[in-house]
């Protein structure tokens, strides 16, 4: 099961695959990207632009949608996000000969897209126990990994304008699924979630948001997950084929990291709060330890991923490193809930904010850099550290009391 109670499981498999939706339309431009500039005689500063208007809706709709889903609930919110990222991406292909209108798409598909995860954030704080919340997250991360996975495979054997059709349509029916089958309901203290230590619903203060260390070093974890993410998510299927030489089937390969990213993300989960459940470990020291894997191992593996040059070996590389990247599922991403849980869904969107900027530069400054140096070792060198400066500011100021 998911969680206990079909309500909770009701819940947890919806907002699932709204985020399953929501990470399959972040996949289709980086492969659609290929074959669009050859149709389009784009060049690779043109190409990151477009992949980087993303990033630009998106960092500016975070705290929107987090304010948004506790003022007018999860279901109308999540409703109207779903329903007007998956008409950009379906109108994509009537407006990809217009540059500056495909600009402006894609970064409307961002600003939707960042209203979903604060507001199931929200929605999960709200209705889902703390000993149940890692696999809650897992599930929630595993099938966004799953829509990315499955867009890897189906994409690169469609015509690029079909990419798009399909699954902004995908969109179109999950919104009627959710009208139907979702009701707004918060659990209230007698439907067993842990009761807060201190209600701040009402006087929480913007200076709230970014004055706490425990909240800065989730801010500083999940901005080094996201430094590597964007630059495998954005550009692996133009390295392995500039680079490496790959070819549509090879292309298909770049599903493997995201099955690895949701397999290990649902057993991450489970086995956290099995820890937890079974006072093994402080929620303080599972919380640590899966962000330590979920930061270090990539690094590792990012570094040796830069210096093959064997397809196999790559996709191999890659697919461990967003595999160990799951771990953080049940590390900084759920310890949300534990220090703010009435305020969860504005703090990820503070956090997602800060974290979107290397989504901002993961198109122009990669292709950048890359031109420059005519090599990607750079590229994830830093990308490496970063995720290591990550992991050292969360290990050591992150706390699982409730601050908020």
């Amino acid at each position: 099961m998911f969680v206990s109670g079909a309500r909770n499981a009701k819940i947890v498999g919806l907002c699932s695959l709204a985020n399953f939706i929501n990470a399959a339309d972040r996949v289709i431009m980086p492969i659609a990207v290929v074959p669009m500039s050859d149709t389009y005689s784009w060049n690779l500063q043109v190409q990151g632009w477009i992949l980087s208007a993303f990033a630009w809706g998106y960092i500016s709709s975070q705290v929107i949608g987090g304010k948004a889903a506790q003022k007018f609930g999860g279901k109308i919110v999540l409703l109207l996000a779903v329903s007007i990222w998956s008409a950009s991406t379906f109108l994509t292909p009537i407006l990809a000969e217009f540059f500056s209108l495909l600009v402006f798409s894609r970064a409307i598909l961002g600003f939707a897209e960042g209203f979903c995860l604060p507001t199931i954030f929200h929605i999960f704080a709200n209705n889902i126990q703390e000993n149940e919340r890692s696999r809650a997250f897992g599930w929630l991360v595993a099938l966004g990994s799953v829509g990315q996975m499955l867009a890897s495979v189906i994409c690169p054997h469609m015509n690029w304008p079909m990419m798009f059709y399909t699954f902004g349509m995908l969109g179109f029916i999950w919104v009627a699924v959710w009208i139907v089958f979702y009701k707004d309901h918060i659990v209230s203290q007698q439907e067993d979630l842990i009761p807060p230590k201190v209600d701040t619903r009402a006087t929480v203060r913007w200076t709230s948001y970014i004055s706490h260390r425990a909240l800065w070093a989730i801010y500083a974890a999940h901005f080094a997950m996201n430094w590597s993410n964007y630059i495998v998510m954005s550009w692996l299927p133009t390295y392995l084929q500039r680079h490496l030489g790959a070819d549509a089937k090879d292309i298909s390969l770049t599903a493997l990291p995201y099955v690895m990213n949701s397999f290990v993300g649902v057993i991450a989960g489970y086995y956290a709060d099995s820890l937890i459940s079974k006072k093994q470990w402080t929620v303080l020291s599972v919380r640590r330890l899966m962000t330590s894997i979920g930061l270090l191992g990539p690094a590792l593996f990012l570094l040796l991923f830069s210096y093959v040059d064997n397809i196999g070996l790559a996709v191999c590389f890659v697919s461990i490193s967003l595999g160990l990247c799951a771990c953080n599922s049940s590390g900084h991403i759920s310890n949300h809930a534990d220090v703010a849980a009435s305020q969860a869904g504005i703090t990820f969107a503070v956090s997602n904010t800060l974290a979107t900027i290397p989504g901002l530069a993961a198109g122009p400054v990669t292709a950048a850099i890359v031109e420059y140096s005519s090599t990607w070792y750079p590229v994830f060198i830093t990308a490496s550290g970063v995720n290591i400066i990550g992991a050292l500011i969360y290990y050591s100021q992150s706390s699982a009391s409730q601050i908020l």
